[in-house]
């Protein structure tokens, strides 16, 4: 990518060449938020020469804020929609079921996919980085209180660990407090 393009704003339409076509939901002060069609959003930093500028918008010397309009529309698209991104199953638990077997083997066991379960805890850790940013862009939030609500989401992210045998790809993985410092 050119220096020029270190100020495009939010709405700029962009080529990846790993990630394909993509739209910057977000501007921070070295990355953008890129909204990939294929892959989901991914924080790209703003000098990676695989980014290919196609329509530009909003192009500014500033780090971006969102609207009060934007930021209405976001706030329901992701309450309403289970648009997330794809994250791939581990291989081995494919086409699998989970069976939750009470203490009382007269009761009958509750089968669930696998697949179904998987796509509810990537649910939950992309509302969990939802939170994660409206936290952290907060206005009246000090950055004090900021940290401190921080602190639970990385203590949420330590608690859901035990899933990431599901996840294919590690980069997809829980972090909790003991990861954060690799």
């Amino acid at each position: 990518m050119e220096d020029n393009q270190l100020k495009l704003g939010v709405g700029t339409r962009l080529q990846h060449i790993l990630h394909g076509p993509g739209v910057i939901v977000g501007v921070r002060y070295a990355t953008y938020l890129i909204s990939f069609i294929h892959n989901g959003i991914k924080e790209i930093d703003k000098t990676d020469d695989n980014l290919e500028k196609i329509i530009p918008e909003n192009i500014t010397v500033e780090v971006e804020t969102v609207s009060d309009v934007e930021k209405s529309i976001l706030k329901i698209l992701r309450q309403w929609s289970d648009v997330s991104e794809i994250v791939p199953l581990g291989d081995k638990w494919i086409g699998g079921t989970m069976l939750l077997q009470s203490a009382d083997k007269t009761l009958k066991p509750k089968e669930i996919p696998i697949a179904d379960f998987f796509h509810k805890i990537v649910m939950l850790r992309d509302r969990l980085r939802v939170l994660e940013q409206n936290i952290n862009s907060h206005k009246k939030l000090s950055d004090e209180e900021k940290v401190n609500i921080q602190q639970y989401i990385t203590r949420c992210y330590g608690s859901l660990t035990t899933f990431n045998v599901l996840f294919k790809n590690k980069e997809h993985w829980f972090v909790g407090d003991k990861g954060s410092n690799d």
